[in-house]
Parts: structure tokens; sequence; C-alpha cells
């Protein structure tokens, strides 16, 4: 390494979140900058996104299609051509409206006459004629024309991604890019298949992008943080085409999918790419790491590290023991260098969370590091970001608060925890007020009853306006097994007072989990039903269980009555896992109906219909009293 003071580059790979920046690039440029190290960051999803959804981008796409034989070409394809240009005529007002520029267009795109449309709009069109009225109504009124306009563009994009996807690479998704290649994926044969094959218009425009970002920093070392499957083949290409530009410069590879799936890496071919892989925190392995290329740390003194040994032609994992970085000190967050401004509000699935998921720029903090809880049968509460649980004070918390507000200028903030603590957010609630703070706020808790009424008060005259938790199986028997800590009772109780305080709850749920019965499932559905129709949930998606090798369930199945599906031998990455259970439920058919029927309680229908009705396939009545809900809330209020 040369004598000037090292220079790190963060990169965001595609695909993530196209509404607000991934997290992880802020936290590690803020705390490098808080140690006076030179460090910037480059968000190359999105800028990968505004480039394929460009006037010149489209163009590319559909100079592609004319290369194609006929015979080759798809439906979204052939609609794509035979309107191309309004396409290209469209996309960059289009593009610019989702970004918060050009608010007047919404009356342009709801008038249905000004953006092109394809497939992703032909439910509209049955609903409308199932009905006979404006298919949107029900969800935007005769008003809500922005939220109505969003919601019509990204569909809009949504027909152009097919596109994309038939044309020039089928890997393509917003948010899943190329997820097989990496997901549970034991051997990096076909990532390595993936990267030696001819560039697609996609790897040609990162291999633009990823030059563009060498050339502007300058770097000595680069960290690609991977947080999802979606975002492994595109860090590969850009690891591939920084050491064809300068093999002199260092690359990492970390982050959510790494510290999760690549823990018994064995795979030399990785580090054709990467010269090291760190797990977990990266704080504390990047620190020892820019001592290492400094000559002030040996190879044997680095932390939680994957590096090539070229004497033994092996992987290691090196591990010095040290002490981690504590929470209070890892610094603030920094979004410098990130274009906020840039950023696509998407209003894609109409439900009022995922909505914030996707729906305007939050800032990403977190209250605190890990679990409190750490007991959950189906979680990986065997790894340091659940089970390493640290807390940082409300004064510094809302110091992070402050500064993050004034640098950016928005005051809309994400707690990203697996559970904020009701004790911390108590505290960082009062602190809040204590300043005379406004900011707005949401995030996943657990349904405990230490939420009580005057709590949840709190959080919401805080800022607080929306929480997501965990109801799973709406089972007290499954809720047992999974030693989630609340039954469904409690569940109600606490939810209605988030509710009666006036903020959104959206509850996670769970089907498949082992040992779930027919019955069990049906009676969940009762018991989700009654708490849409007590007001005491307005928002919920179900989840089918998956087994992780992390997790309670996959270290010890036979405490859940099932058996794991033997696994091959594993050389990159390992996460989740197949398992038998002997009870033989089609959880598969099971769930279409669950989610057809939350789909109507979260606008209010069926609410006063028998459960079974949304069953195609013959299923026994519940054995839930029609009144538990309300008799939950009823002795909570005696008491």
């Amino acid at each position: 390494m040369s004598d000037h003071p090292l220079r790190i580059l963060s990169l965001i790979p595609p695909m993530t979140q196209l509404n607000t920046p991934y997290p992880s690039t802020a936290y590690l440029t803020g705390f490098l900058r808080s140690r006076d190290i030179t460090a910037a960051q480059e968000d190359l999803a999105l800028e990968l996104v505004l480039q394929l959804f460009s006037a010149e981008g489209l163009q590319a796409i559909y100079d592609s299609i004319l290369t194609l034989p006929k015979k080759a070409h798809t439906e979204p394809m052939n609609s794509f051509a035979q309107q191309f240009h309004r396409y290209h005529a469209t996309i960059t007002p289009t593009i610019s409206f989702l970004q918060g520029h050009d608010d007047t267009l919404a009356h342009r795109i709801v008038s249905r006459n000004f953006l092109p449309e394809g497939s992703r709009f032909a439910a509209l069109e049955a609903y409308a004629n199932e009905e006979g009225s404006d298919p949107l109504a029900w969800a935007f009124g005769a008003l809500g024309s922005q939220d109505r306009a969003r919601h019509l563009a990204t569909l809009y994009l949504n027909d152009l991604a097919d596109v994309v996807r038939d044309t020039v690479d089928d890997r393509f998704e917003f948010v899943r890019y190329g997820e097989s290649l990496a997901q549970s994926q034991p051997t990096f044969e076909p990532l390595a298949k993936a990267l030696a094959a001819p560039p697609t218009l996609l790897d040609d425009i990162l291999q633009q992008l990823t030059a563009a970002a060498i050339e502007q920093h300058q770097p000595d070392l680069v960290l690609l943080s991977v947080p999802f499957p979606g975002a492994v083949y595109a860090a590969f290409r850009i690891a591939q085409h920084i050491k064809a530009l300068n093999p002199m410069i260092h690359t990492c590879l970390g982050g959510g999918y790494v510290n999760t799936e690549l823990r018994e890496l064995k795979e030399p071919r990785v580090f054709d790419y990467f010269n090291y892989v760190t797990l977990d925190d990266g704080e504390l392995p990047i620190l020892a790491l820019l001592e290492h290329l400094q000559g002030q740390r040996s190879a044997q003194q680095l932390v939680r590290t994957y590096l090539y040994d070229k004497n033994s032609h092996r992987v290691v994992f090196v591990n010095y023991p040290e002490a981690d970085i504590p929470f209070e000190q890892i610094g603030t967050p920094t979004w410098d260098g990130l274009p906020l401004d840039r950023y696509l509000s998407l209003l894609d699935m109409l439900n009022p969370m995922h909505r914030l998921w996707s729906d305007g720029r939050w800032n990403k903090l977190t209250v605190a590091h890990g679990c409190y809880w750490k007991k959950c049968s189906f979680c990986d509460v065997s790894l340091d970001y659940i089970s390493r649980y640290e807390t940082a004070s409300a004064a510094t918390l809302v110091d992070r608060i402050e500064s993050i507000v004034s640098e950016t200028g928005q005051t809309g903030f994400h707690f990203v925890d697996e559970a904020a603590p009701p004790k911390s957010l108590k505290a960082l609630a009062l602190e809040i007020q204590q300043r005379n703070l406004s900011i707005s706020w949401w995030g996943n808790i657990r349904f405990e009853k230490s939420f009580t009424p005057d709590l949840c008060q709190l959080l919401a005259d805080s800022g607080c306006i929306a929480i997501s938790g965990g109801l799973e199986v709406a089972s007290d028997r499954l809720l047992k097994l999974m030693k989630k800590g609340v039954s469904v009772a409690q569940v109600a109780r606490v939810t209605r007072a988030f509710s009666d305080a006036g903020i959104l709850v959206h509850a996670y749920l769970m089907y498949g989990f082992p040992t779930q019965t027919v019955q069990d499932t049906v009676d969940a559905l009762e018991y989700v039903r009654q708490l849409f129709a007590e007001g005491c949930i307005q928002s919920g998606f179900f989840h089918r269980f998956t087994c992780t090798v992390h997790s309670p369930v996959g270290q010890h199945p036979e405490e859940y009555g099932v058996q794991l599906a033997p696994l091959p031998e594993v050389t990159f990455a390992k996460n989740d896992i197949s398992f038998i259970d002997p009870s033989g439920v089609d959880h598969d058919a099971l769930g279409i109906a669950l989610n057809k029927a939350l789909y109507n309680y979260m606008h209010g229908l069926g609410l006063d219909q028998d459960v079974r009705n949304w069953f195609t396939q013959r299923v026994p009545e519940p054995t839930v009293p029609e009144d538990f809900i309300a008799r939950a809330l009823m002795d909570e209020r005696l008491n």
C-alpha cells in the first residue's frame, strides 16, 4: 500500500430498496469518519435502476428486442415494442414524479391516458369490469391523486421490469436480482457460471457505474455490503470489474447475507473476487483490516475474517480475540454522498405497513443491538446480530437523531431493531419530548404486556406512527412451542392499546410451523379475523415458515417433532433447510386462502363471514369462541 491515508469506499450493490438507501454503508461510513478515516459511499443499486429506466436505457432494451427472432418475443416484449414511443416519451417525467420532483404530473397519470399500460394493469381492468366502477376507488377515494398516481406509475415500472426480464436478463427483479444463484446455495458453481457468462445490458451498465465510482474516489479498499441473496450476484460482478480495473484495490465482502449464509465458507473461488470476507458487525473487523493493510497488524490478528491462504491452498478463518466496539460508541450514520433527492417513492402492494417500506425516504437507525428476548424457535438466535444485546442511552440516541435530521433535512425514522425494547423506547420518547423534537418513527416490537395504554400514548406523542410485531401462528399452543412469550389474548390487548393511541399496527403472521394442523390454521385465521374486526390490527402478512440452520428448530428438530432433510456437502452458502413434518398438511394450499382472507380483512371486507369460506378445500370449523378477542379486551378493562 502507498503512504497516503487509506481511502475506503462502501458500495450498495443491486438490488435493494429504491425508496431509501440500505443503511449498512451509512453506518460504516459514519463510524469510519468518527475515527478520522477517509470514507465515501455510493448506491449502485439506485444508479443502475435510474440508468436502466431512462430514455437511453429503454432505447437499448428496444434495440435488443429487434435483434431477437420473432418467435422469441413474449407478450410483455410485444406490448413494449408496440407502445415504445409512449414509453420513451414518458419514462423521464415518470421517474421525476416518483422522485417527488414533479407532483403536478399526478393529474395526467391518474387520467389513465398518459402512461402506456401493459399486463400489470390487467387486474385493475378485471376489477373494473366486475364491479362496474373505478377499480381504485376503494383504496384512494375520489381524492388521493398523488397516491393513486404513484401506484399506477409503480405498475408501469413493473411492466418495464417484465420486459427487462424477458429481453436482457431473466434474473432481474427490483429486489431479488439473481437471488437463486446465492440463496442457500451449497456450491459456488451456479454463481461462477453466471459470472463467466457474457455480460448482459445490466452488467454493462454496472461496469460503467463501477468504473466511475473507482475513478471518482480512488479507493484503496472497497467494502461491498450484501444484505440479501438478491444483491450477491451484482456484488460479485462489481468486485470482478474492480479487479479488472486495478487488482491492487483490496475488496471486502460483508453484510447480512454473509453473516447468515457464509459462516462455513470453504470455496476458494470467492477469493478471486474478494480479498477478505468478514462476519457480523463490520466495525471491528474493518479497523483490524485497515491496521493490517498499513502493516500495523499481522494477518493472524484479523477479526472475524475469511481469507485465502496461498501456502495451504485453502480458505482460513481468522478471529483474533478482541472485545467488540460497544453499541454506544459506533457513531452516527451519515448519508453524505448518497443522492437523497433521487430515490423513488413506489406504491406497489396496497398494504398499509408495506407502503412504509417502499414509499418515502426513511432515515434508518437502531435503538438497541440484538434482541433482548432472543428465545423464538424460528429465529437465528445463535447469531451475533440477535444474541449480543446492547443498548445506548436515550441521550446518545436522540443526539444521533438530531444529527441525522440536520444532515438530511428529513424527520422520518425507521428503527430497524429486531425487537425494540420497551424500556429503551420509553426513555427515547421522554428524551424526544424533553428536547421538543418533532419526528415521525416506526419500528418492530414484541407484543408484550410492558406496552401499556399509557406507554403506547407516550410513544404516539413522541412521533410513533406505526409498529409491527410477530403474532406468528395465532395459536397459544404453537406460540408456547415457539417460545414467543406471549398469548393471543395478550396480543389483543397490546395491539388495541397501540391502535387506541392512533398507531398503525401490523402483525407478522406465519403458517407451516412444525406440527401445525389444519385445525390450528383455521383457528389462527379466526383469531386474525377477530383482531381486525375489533380494531386491534390494521395490517398483516402471512409468511411461510422457513427453517434455518441457526434457529432452535434447525439445531434441535427433535424438540419440534420434525426431521431435517439431509444437506449436501456445503462449500458456499448454508441457511435454509428442508424438513419432514409427519403431520403431512398441505400448507401451500392453505396459504392461498390465508392470504386471500387477509387481503380482504385489510380492506374491511369479509369480517362477518365464516373463515371456512376462504378455503377451497374442506376444513373443520373453528374451535375459537366468536367473542374470544372481545372478551380478552373486556377482561383487561375490568381489571
